[in-house]
């Protein structure tokens, strides 16, 4: 039996978060910029830091969490290393995308929305990927696999996480 790896992530840098601030001083515009690098930055966007953001920028807190939480590409959890997406679009649908879906499920030991222990994956569900000719499709980082199957994905997820 082997024992996964547990990472445990640590707190937010703030030091580091006031540093990609500073070119932003007084900047409302910048919001989403400095979001993304913030993201980029830690993996997330910290919840204690959206009072430093506003501040910085001239913003109101509210402001700040609104923007966060409107747009789905901007996560306030810390998200494993790789993000799996797993299509649910129509043509997707059609051709067994919820039985593959069903099945990263069962490989990543987790729910759509949540992410592994060890931080490794993060798996969530899409309207469309927008390669429904290779339908049924599933993303991880950005890396496309499509004609998806029980046995293809099997095998991805044996490849990716060496199927203890």
């Amino acid at each position: 039996m082997a024992v996964a790896k547990v990472e445990v992530r640590p707190e937010p840098d703030l030091t580091r978060m006031n540093e990609l601030m500073t070119e932003y001083q007084g900047q409302k515009w910048a919001l989403i910029p400095l979001l993304q690098r913030i993201q980029a930055e830690f993996g997330y966007i910290p919840p204690e830091s959206v009072h430093l953001i506003a501040r910085t920028l001239g913003l109101f807190p509210a402001q700040v969490q609104g923007v966060i939480t409107f747009y789905a590409q901007l996560y306030t959890k810390p998200q494993g290393r790789k993000v799996v997406r797993v299509c649910r679009g129509t043509a997707c649908h059609v051709r067994g995308g919820k039985t593959i879906l069903k099945l990263v499920k069962q490989y990543l030991g987790i729910e759509e929305g949540e992410t592994t222990p060890d931080y490794e994956y993060t798996l969530e569900t899409v309207a469309c990927i927008g390669v429904c000719a290779l339908a049924p499709n599933i993303v991880i980082g950005t890396t496309t696999y499509g004609h998806m199957n029980p046995k293809k994905v099997a095998q991805l997820f044996a490849d990716r996480r060496g199927m203890e």
